[in-house]
C-alpha cells in the first residue's frame, strides 16, 4: 500500500464530498461478519455505488495515515501499488456497480478503516469508513481468595469465653507464687533490718573508741 499525500491535500482544499452526493451513492459493507476477525482470516469488503465509473480502495491505518490499495476502472481492470496488476496481499474485482476488495490473510497491519473513493464530475466522493479490527484481548491477573472480613462485628479480647482448665492453672500458679515469694520477701526484709542494725552498732562502737583515745 502507498501513502498518498496528494489525497490529503485534496481533502484539505475541500475538493471532495463525504458520503452521499447529489447524484452519486456510495457505501461500503462486508458480506460476512467481521466483528470477530482473527489473524490469518480473509476480509471481504464491497463498495456499492450507482455509477460504474471506477473506484479506489483506501486504507486508513490506526495512526491515521491513508494508503491507496487499488484502483478498479470501469472495465474491471485493477491497478495496485507501484502499477502492479496483482498483489500478494489483496484481491480486487468489479461486478456491475459493486467493487470488491479482499484481504487474503488479515494481520494487525491491516487494522483500520476502509474507504471507497470515486471521482465523479471532477469531485471526489468518499464512502463512510468500514472499521476492521482484531478483537481486544485482556489478560486477567490471577486472584487469590482470602478470608472474608466480618463486617459490623467487633470481637473484643476480654469478651472471649474463658477456658476452665486454663483458669485453674492460672490460680495454681498464683498460689505457688504467693508461697514462694512471700517467705522470700520476708527473709530479705529481715536481712535488711539486721544489716541496718549492724551498721548502726558499728558506727556507735567507733565513736566510743575515738572518745576513749582522747
Amino acid at each position: 500500500m502507498d501513502r498518498s499525500p496528494a489525497l490529503l491535500l485534496l481533502l484539505a482544499l475541500g475538493l471532495c464530498e463525504y458520503g452521499h452526493g447529489v447524484s452519486l451513492e456510495i457505501k461500503v459493507m462486508s458480506p460476512t461478519d467481521i466483528t470477530q476477525l482473527r489473524v490469518g482470516e480473509k476480509l471481504e469488503l464491497e463498495c456499492q455505488t450507482n455509477r460504474p465509473s471506477g473506484a479506489f480502495w483506501i486504507h486508513q491505518d490506526k495512526s491515521g495515515t491513508l494508503h491507496v490499495i487499488v484502483f478498479i476502472n470501469s472495465m474491471s481492470r485493477t491497478t495496485f501499488s507501484r502499477d502492479q496488476k496483482t498483489s500478494p496481499r489483496f484481491e480486487a474485482s468489479k461486478e456491475n456497480t459493486i467493487y470488491r476488495l479482499v484481504v487474503k490473510s488479515f494481520t494487525p497491519q491491516d487494522e483500520g478503516n476502509y474507504f471507497c473513493m470515486m471521482i465523479f464530475n471532477q469531485m471526489l466522493y468518499f464512502s463512510p469508513g468500514q472499521p476492521a479490527f482484531l478483537p481486544v484481548t485482556t489478560t486477567l491477573a490471577p486472584t487469590t481468595c482470602g478470608p472474608t472480613p466480618k463486617r459490623g462485628i467487633t470481637e473484643h479480647p476480654d469478651l472471649k469465653t474463658p477456658d476452665p482448665e486454663r483458669r485453674t492453672q492460672e490460680e495454681l500458679n498464683f498460689f505457688c507464687h504467693i508461697f514462694i515469694w512471700v517467705p522470700l520477701a520476708g527473709a530479705c526484709l529481715l536481712l535488711l533490718i539486721a544489716l541496718v542494725i549492724t551498721i548502726v552498732l558499728c558506727q556507735r562502737t567507733r565513736r566510743r573508741r575515738c572518745r576513749c583515745k582522747r
